[in-house]
């Protein structure tokens, strides 16, 4: 039965389902996820930004993914570590609309500049006369302006219909805060913020599209091409990218989705929705940084430099 309940009320997110057996595991291995999520992105990050050969627009834009990736793990682990250890599921109204709003904009954020870096990889094959005109630092700039502020204005404007509503629930139906399960805790007609939702789910869409687009034409330049060194390029380019996007994309989609059907499975959405914030943090400094012959060899440096300067 529905009650109406203070927004200063305590929620209790989705149960974990630990044993004893292995709570201790289980905070083990969040834990040494997390760092090191946050030291390979941290480290991936500082070896852009001091290295002056690589700031280029695509090592530039691969510099806002890792901060998205920062975001979301940071949103996301502490707060489960936390629950892992004093077996304690509960969390504040507020605290909840906070780790909803910084997940979502990791999202968003996320999707936004893996659209930008398809674009870009668009033009340096297949216009790569007009690349230094198209990404030059003032449209650089200003494409990355655009991405943070369209993330930015599409969650707030999410998180912010929720405002409006009486909170009748305490159950968090995810393992995490988002949208969709804060949504189910409201007492009135959600049908603005659902509309608002689809709006959203529809919207992004086009960043999939650009992204199929831009590939589609990067393979077929590289099968016109003669030089086989190119069409390696571009295949070692984009199947990185293309397969990291549609991952990435897919599971968010199929996870909002399962929030709108009533028939698909509870552990299938959490479990799609975890490895969201789990994979994507973790494997892009990775796989980033191990394709990028130019990138490795930076990090590589830096790393020799940070071990020599301990030493001393």
């Amino acid at each position: 039965m529905s009650t109406n309940v203070s927004s200063a009320a305590l929620l209790t997110l989705e149960s974990l389902g630990l044993s004893n057996a292995i709570i201790f595991p289980a905070f083990l291995f969040g834990t040494l996820m997390y760092l090191c999520i946050i030291s390979c992105n941290v480290l991936v990050s500082l070896t852009i930004a001091v290295s002056s050969k690589l700031h280029k627009p695509m090592f530039i834009l691969l510099l806002n993914l890792l901060i998205a990736d920062v975001v979301g793990a940071t949103a996301f682990f502490p707060h489960l570590v936390f629950s892992i250890v004093t077996q304690n599921r509960e969390i504040s109204y507020p605290a909840c609309v906070i780790q909803a709003f910084l997940i979502h904009f990791y999202g968003t954020g996320n999707m936004l500049t893996l659209s930008a870096m398809a674009f870009d990889r668009y033009i340096a094959i297949c216009r790569p006369l007009r690349y230094n005109t198209v990404m030059s630092p003032r449209n650089l700039i200003r494409l990355i302006v655009s991405v943070w502020f369209l993330d930015l204005a599409l969650v707030v404007t999410l998180i912010s219909l929720l405002a409006r509503f009486k909170v009748c629930r305490t159950n968090i139906v995810d393992l995490y805060c988002n949208n969709p399960s804060l949504m189910k805790l409201a007492c009135e007609d959600i049908s603005v913020n659902s509309n608002y939702g689809l709006f959203t789910i529809i919207f992004m869409q086009g960043g999939p599209l650009l992204v199929l687009y831009t590939y589609a034409q990067i393979l077929w330049t590289c099968l016109v091409a003669k030089q086989s060194d190119a069409r390696l390029k571009a295949v070692q380019t984009c199947g990185t990218h293309l397969l990291v996007f549609l991952i990435f994309h897919i599971n968010i989609l199929v996870g909002l989705i399962a929030h709108r059907l009533e028939y698909m499975s509870p552990f299938m959405r959490r479990a799609l929705g975890v490895s969201v914030l789990i994979f994507p943090p973790f494997l892009d400094p990775i796989i980033y940084g191990l394709k990028i012959t130019e990138l490795k060899q930076s990090v590589i440096r830096v790393l020799k430099r940070t071990v020599c300067s301990t030493k001393m």
